[in-house]
């Protein structure tokens, strides 16, 4: 996925604010599922929902106004109700590392408790 950044995404120093990156890696597992038939709306249709349960990201450079930065998802796991992506965020001109993430997400139902995972998700995962 990529993405252009705007004034609105920079902190006073004239970089992303940190916590845009969260967003990007959002937006990117989205896209992620999308691509696989999946779509957060029909998954809650279904009852599912996919919470964060933990995030670990390292900033490795920062992205200025104007940059195109490239956003990619890409799902290193599944457990019985867990998905674990690994994420990166690179500067589309130069190339350069911006940032890595892993990012694992709880399958929940509508009570919020965690449930499994549906045969039918992880086929289009898989």
């Amino acid at each position: 996925m990529e993405k252009r950044i705007y004034y609105h995404d920079t902190d006073a120093g004239g970089v992303v604010y940190y916590g845009n990156y969260l967003k990007y890696l959002e937006e990117s597992r989205t896209e992620f599922l999308e691509k696989k038939g999946l779509s957060v709306a029909q998954l809650h249709q279904l009852g599912f929902f996919y919470a964060v349960r933990k995030c670990s990201i390292t900033y490795k450079s920062p992205a200025r106004y104007g940059d195109t930065i490239v956003c990619e998802a890409r799902l290193k796991e599944i457990t019985p109700a867990r998905l674990i992506f690994e994420q990166t965020i690179h500067d589309k001109a130069s190339g350069r590392l911006l940032v890595e993430a892993q990012v694992d997400l709880a399958s929940l139902a509508k009570d919020f408790k965690p449930t499994p995972i549906p045969e039918a998700v992880k086929a289009k995962l898989q």
